[in-house]
C-alpha cells in the first residue's frame, strides 16, 4: 500500500509542472513565484473537475437506486438522501467555481484556465 502511494505521488508533480524533460542541473533555472502560481491553478482545476465530475456520477447512481427501490421506504429514503446530497453537491461545485472567477477577477491570475501539459 505504501508503495502505490509513494509511486502515486511521484507521478503527481511531473503531471502538475509542465513537460519537463531530464536535464542536467545547470539548465534548469531557478524556481520563481509563477512556478507555484501554476501548480496551484493546475490543483485547483483539477479538483473542481474532480468534484464536479463525483457530484453528477452521484446524481446517476441516485436516481438508479431510486428507480430499483421498488416502493420500500428505507431504500427510498437512501436514494432521496443520495440526490440530495449530490445536488447539494453540485451547488458547493458551482460556487466554488464563483469564488475561483471572482478571484481571478480580483487578482488578475488566471486560476480557471485548464490546459492539459504535454509529457515528455
Amino acid at each position: 500500500m505504501m508503495k502505490r502511494f509513494l509511486s502515486f505521488s511521484l507521478v503527481i508533480p511531473a503531471v502538475l509542472i509542465e513537460g519537463g524533460t531530464s536535464s542536467t542541473s545547470e539548465d534548469v533555472p531557478p524556481a520563481t513565484i509563477q512556478d507555484l502560481t501554476l501548480i496551484v491553478q493546475r490543483i485547483l482545476n483539477i479538483a473542481v473537475r474532480l468534484a464536479g465530475i463525483a457530484a453528477f456520477v452521484m446524481l446517476i447512481v441516485g436516481g438508479f437506486q431510486y428507480l430499483t427501490a421498488g416502493g420500500d421506504s428505507k431504500k427510498t429514503q437512501a436514494a432521496s438522501n443520495t440526490l440530495t446530497y449530490a445536488i447539494l453537491g453540485l451547488v458547493v461545485v458551482i460556487g466554488a467555481w464563483f469564488i475561483l472567477l471572482f478571484i481571478e477577477k480580483f487578482t488578475g491570475v488566471k486560476i480557471t484556465e485548464f490546459d492539459i501539459p504535454e509529457i515528455q
